[in-house]
């Protein structure tokens, strides 16, 4: 009977899904929502092949992809014309792992593996050249491959060494890995997840060895989220912020994709809910606030870093962190990613909107930017040195892993851009 029901349910989602319906409105004179508003879209590339999680846009025009593992050939790839990437970097001592070479089983446990070659690559960031620093390509592995057994899935544990962030030197197509950061497992837990990673490298920032910081976004499913930060000079690393409110999974929020309701259907287990908590983060151009959000939430937060970047030696470190956290409201939606740029804006990556908004913390208020009817499911942001914001496109909620092992999403992926306001372009005073 459990089969049938499940079978059913799969059914009745891949055919709401293949419907499409079009209602004429131009014999009308009421008012009618067109699903569109801001400025226009570019289509800058297509993914046929395999379906995007990250992507971050250099100064020369070069635009790299990572890809979250199970079966797919690469996590890390680089775009080469209109409608395929190839695997990043071609050659060199870190490369990316083959499907088969992501996990093991220890006493019939799932582990990832300890490797300085690229597992599963969540998120990427690119810092412009500074005074002591190229133009750099940040990569945040997670370590945690996703394994499918009989169409079930299943994210094996981290082992220390797997979980890591790289730094690559993209200057002039240098290309060249010049550092690699790996974190105790008192800090990246065995059941943590990267998603997202932002960076301060000026060298007066305070509580850091003067090389440098990366504030990292732990959004692990299992129910210890929060905030990673690492010293880039000396590669200590420490939490803040775990489990506080402000970074939990909302509790059965229901949310709506392209207007219809969307409960967390996995193979073999009850219909659910989306579990998962921190997700969005963003730092103001000063380096002063970090704005956040969990991704099952209608609320934005923030911190000032300065909280965050308290070592544990201060005893006093998380009750001040936790007492110095801003509530802006609710925002409307849920939020995935964050982006930011010169002027200030915080923009969210909306999902259940096709859309994406800004909060402006000139006037405290969250703004409608962009809404269009192919932004489903927008899952990275990356604003580029020419003042486009670029966001990749990959149908997430139509996914296998979401709807009982049926996948509905149709390629291509797509990534599409559209010019700022108000004359922005990509944060650079940072470094």
């Amino acid at each position: 009977m459990k089969v049938s029901h499940l079978a059913l349910a799969a059914t009745a989602t891949a055919s709401a899904a293949a419907q499409v319906t079009f209602q004429n409105s131009s014999n009308t004179f009421l008012r009618v929502d067109n699903g569109t508003y801001g400025p226009a879209i570019e289509e800058v590339h297509y993914y046929y092949d395999q379906w995007p999680i990250g992507l971050a846009v250099a100064s020369d025009g070069r635009i790299f992809t990572c890809y979250t593992r199970g079966s797919d050939a690469y996590t890390l790839g680089v775009v080469v014309n209109k409608t395929a990437e190839e695997p990043f970097p071609s050659s060199g001592p870190i490369r990316n792992l083959g499907p088969t070479e992501l996990n093991q089983t220890i006493a019939g446990i799932q582990f990832g593996v300890n490797s300085t070659n690229l597992i599963s690559v969540q998120a990427l960031y690119i810092t412009p050249a500074t005074r002591n620093r190229p133009e750099t390509l940040w990569v945040l592995d997670t370590g945690r491959p996703t394994v499918h057994m009989n169409g079930q899935p299943s994210m094996p544990y981290a082992v220390p060494g797997g979980p890591k962030v790289l730094a690559m030197n993209i200057t002039g197509g240098n290309d060249t890995f010049y550092k690699s950061y790996t974190f105790p497992s008192t800090v990246y837990y065995p059941d943590s997840y990267f998603n997202d990673i932002r960076l301060d490298l000026r060298a007066n920032v305070s509580g850091t060895s003067g090389e440098g910081i990366a504030y990292l976004v732990d959004s692990s499913n299992e129910g210890r989220p929060g905030f990673i930060m690492l010293d880039l000079g000396t590669g200590e690393s420490w939490r803040r912020l775990t489990q506080d409110p402000s970074v939990l999974r909302v509790q059965q929020d229901l949310p709506s994709y392209q207007a219809m309701p969307r409960y967390f259907n996995e193979l073999g287990m009850p219909i659910g809910y989306q579990q998962e908590g921190l997700d969005g983060i963003q730092l103001t151009p000063n380096g002063e606030r970090v704005y956040y959000s969990p991704l099952t939430s209608n609320y934005l937060y923030s911190i000032p870093s300065v909280n965050l970047r308290a070592r544990d030696s201060d005893p006093l470190a998380e009750l001040a962190a936790h007492s110095n956290i801003s509530h802006h409201g609710q925002r409307g939606g849920n939020a995935n990613g964050f982006e930011g740029d010169s002027n200030g804006l915080i923009y969210q990556l909306m999902p259940t909107h096709n859309a994406i908004y800004y909060y402006n913390p000139a006037d405290l208020q969250t703004h409608g930017w962009l809404e269009d009817p192919r932004i489903i499911w927008p899952d990275s942001a990356s604003i580029g040195a020419d003042g486009y914001f670029y966001m990749n496109i990959n149908q997430l909620p139509y996914q296998a892993d979401w709807n009982f092992n049926v996948d509905t999403r149709i390629k291509p992926g797509a990534i599409l851009r559209a010019k700022l306001p108000n004359n922005g372009t990509k944060i650079s005073t940072l470094g």
